[in-house]
């Protein structure tokens, strides 16, 4: 099965057309689910697909490309060629790489391969919230490493953040095990 392709939205009203455009020809509900490809993420995507079963819904898969401060280099250390390559063109290849290993994993959820795949570039809360406005989502699922302390307290939570300001609900998904 040919893999779907990753798109990028580089600004504002690109990210709004694809998003009408995914509302569109789904026609059904969306579940967005953000990703940094982590076992938390996966984790979420799997749960987020089992929900999109049962209701049912289309998956949006997001990805913010950003190169945290705290982990430099972060894109590189996923891919094995070095390479001098855009940060996005990188995070586009791992995105792909993360949905055919999560879809080969899980064969008996549908919508995994049928969830339209979206990357945005920016500070992951702000983009998150914003493709939330302009997609319209029914609930958002995603993935938490459950940091507590000092390292949430000094780091912050993403997923904290996104609870506190997201419009829609919310679930968020550890990894088994954890």
């Amino acid at each position: 099965m040919k893999s779907k392709q990753v798109y990028l939205a580089t600004s504002s009203a690109e990210l709004k057309t694809l998003a009408e455009t995914t509302a569109r020809k789904s026609g059904e509900a969306i579940i967005l689910v953000p990703v940094d490809f982590s076992d938390h993420s996966q984790a979420a995507l799997v749960q987020a697909s089992r929900f999109a079963t049962m209701m049912p819904a289309t998956l949006v898969v997001l990805h913010v490309v950003h190169d945290p401060g705290e982990m430099p280099g972060y894109y590189s250390k996923l891919v094995k060629k070095k390479r001098a390559t855009r940060m996005q063109d990188i995070a586009a290849d791992v995105f792909q790489q993360f949905m055919d290993k999560t879809i080969e994993a899980n064969p008996n959820l549908d919508p995994l391969p049928q969830a339209e795949r979206l990357m945005v570039i920016g500070l992951p809360v702000t983009r998150i919230l914003e493709v939330v406005e302009h997609i319209d989502p029914i609930m958002v699922v995603m993935g938490s490493q459950g940091r507590t302390g000092l390292k949430h307290l000094v780091i912050g939570s993403k997923a904290t953040q996104i609870v506190q300001l997201c419009p829609v609900p919310v679930t968020i998904v550890k990894r088994q095990g954890s």
